[in-house]
């Protein structure tokens, strides 16, 4: 359901829900009072979700801020009867898949999706899996894999419900960069081989780093035939990468450190492990975003870091450490933000919460019950492993 009609809503006047064309040609500071009321008026009833890479005009009137792990957290532990989540679609698909039945979903862009989910469509992992099945390297039907042996399937959290349901229904989990070590660790009790996406930087840095070979990684792309790889490497490898990245971090380059290095001597270089394994091994730290906030949270003053992330965050941290003396910039001086999640406005969430006050739910999410149950599972299975 997706609420009420957006031509069907009765003129604007204060409290009421409008068009939503009519709020997006109203200047953003115009929406700061009407959010303020709209919270106050909902209360305990709604709850604000923030992702780190949202803008500050939106971010600032969220209750819960973090990276996905900890919005996932903070979504399976709310109470409140509506989460509006200011994120990316599979980040309020995931807040469905684990609200109560009482609960519900809002994403106040629809729009607002995210590339490296997209590259992974549902027929498109079947594929690969009935490929795995014919190579051998599949245990059953099910995929489930067993005593070492057979392959698992992982993916990352940005990625859409019906490939979290597939991984969850053939025995594997969901992961997030806080946690993906943790994952891949579980996996390798179970199994000899895994099976990761969308994101190929991801699962090969975390790999790397447990002491797989790069020469033990293969990269599956979806539009070649059999992934574009030999049987023969496809039966060696240990570990299956999907041919998928963040549009955002690949654009960080190894000679982005070499030029802090050069120019800034002693500058600490950070990056999310979401970039090139070329970028990550001349960092000095890999960290999701709530990892790098820690790190310059606990050094010492006078430190100084380049951080490989969405440059909102990166900007931010700079404004909140400036006065502990601490100097943060982006590794990348053009600067790379998050285009689609820079599509949630204050517009959006204003029009969002208003049209809650009059009892409508707009641009509600929900993921269909078969797909929300395996998704579960696979979500549930992240919940129980360490960070």
């Amino acid at each position: 359901m997706n609420g009420l009609l957006l031509d069907e809503a009765p003129a604007q006047t204060v409290g009421e829900a409008c068009s939503l064309d009519h709020y997006l040609v109203q200047p953003d500071e115009s929406m700061d009072a009407r959010i303020r009321a709209a919270r106050e008026t909902l209360g305990a009833e709604a709850v604000v979700l923030g992702h780190h890479y949202q803008r500050d005009e939106v971010i600032r009137y969220a209750d819960f801020t973090g990276d996905s792990y900890k919005l996932a957290k903070a979504a399976a532990e709310s109470n409140a009867r509506t989460m509006v989540f200011c994120g990316v679609r599979f980040m309020a698909e995931t807040a469905d898949i684990l609200a109560r039945p009482w609960q519900q979903v809002i994403l106040p862009d629809l729009n607002a999706g995210c590339s490296m989910a997209d590259m992974a469509e549902i027929g498109q992992v079947e594929d690969c899996w009935e490929s795995l099945e014919r190579q051998g390297t599949v245990n059953s039907q099910q995929g489930t894999a067993t005593n070492g042996q057979g392959i698992l399937p992982l993916t990352y959290i940005n990625s859409a419900a019906e490939i979290k349901a597939f991984c969850g229904e053939r025995g594997g989990l969901v992961c997030t960069s806080s946690n993906a070590r943790a994952a891949f660790e579980w996996a390798f009790r179970r199994a000899g081989k895994v099976l990761f996406l969308p994101d190929q930087h991801l699962g090969r840095n975390t790999a790397y780093a447990l002491g797989i070979a790069l020469g033990e990684m293969v990269v599956w792309d979806p539009y070649q035939i059999n992934g574009g790889v030999t049987p023969e490497r496809l039966r060696a490898a240990r570990v299956v990468l999907w041919k998928g990245h963040c549009s955002v971090h690949q654009r960080f380059l190894p000679e982005h450190v070499d030029r802090v290095r050069r120019e800034e001597p002693g500058m600490q270089v950070i990056v999310h492990p979401e970039c090139r394994w070329e970028v990550c091994q001349k960092a000095d730290a890999l960290g999701s975003t709530e990892r790098i906030i820690e790190l310059i949270e606990q050094a010492p003053q006078g430190s100084s870091f380049a951080v490989g992330t969405e440059i909102h965050l990166v900007n931010r941290l700079a404004e909140r450490f400036r006065p502990l003396g601490k100097r943060v910039i982006t590794l990348d001086e053009s600067g790379c933000l998050c285009t689609t999640m820079y599509r949630i406005s204050p517009q959006h969430l204003a029009w969002a919460l208003e049209n809650l006050i009059d009892r409508r739910v707009v641009n509600r999410i929900q993921v269909e019950d078969k797909v929300k149950h395996w998704a579960r599972v696979a979500l549930d299975r992240m919940m129980e492993i360490k960070r």
